[in-house]
């Protein structure tokens, strides 16, 4: 019969932190959960080396697949921040924009505003207008440049 050994008190699931959401395992708790099981194993019945090898592939794939998490995370901020640089171009033009009406869903009015500023909101990238309107990049049909510049150009 093998003895149990005093607890690690770390273990404790009222020890434990709770800032993972969810059920999924983070890898540093998933490498607790691995370490705990190697020190308290059976000394006569130890683990069988087919068991800690596929748990050690689980846990590098668990922590590819973070990595990778990471990195889509990153690139998809990266394209949000390369859309906003990409049209602050607009900034200082006169754009004309369709208005929708939202009953019909057919165009209401085409109106023309300056650009102020170029923003992101949720994913779409807005252009606010010197009369304090946001509109849809979208909905844009037409940039000119603003009157008072194209008479000290000519």
């Amino acid at each position: 019969m093998s003895r149990l050994t005093k607890i690690d008190p770390n273990l404790y699931l009222a020890n434990q932190s709770r800032g993972t959401t969810g059920s999924a395992l983070g890898k540093d708790e998933f490498l607790k959960i691995l370490m705990a099981q190697i020190k308290n194993q059976d000394p006569l019945n130890p683990m069988e080396d087919k068991e800690f090898i596929s748990q050690m592939a689980t846990f590098s794939s668990l922590e590819q697949m973070m990595n990778i998490s990471s990195v889509v995370t990153n690139l998809a901020n990266n394209q949000s921040i390369a859309n906003v640089i990409q049209f602050s171009n607009l900034i200082g033009k006169d754009v004309s924009y369709e208005v929708i009406d939202e009953e019909t869903g057919q165009v209401k009015e085409t109106k023309t505003g300056t650009v102020k500023s170029v923003l992101q909101s949720e994913g779409n990238i807005l252009l606010e207008l010197t009369d304090g309107s946001k509109i849809n990049v979208g909905s844009v049909t037409k940039v000119t440049q603003e009157a008072a510049e194209e008479e000290t150009n000519e």
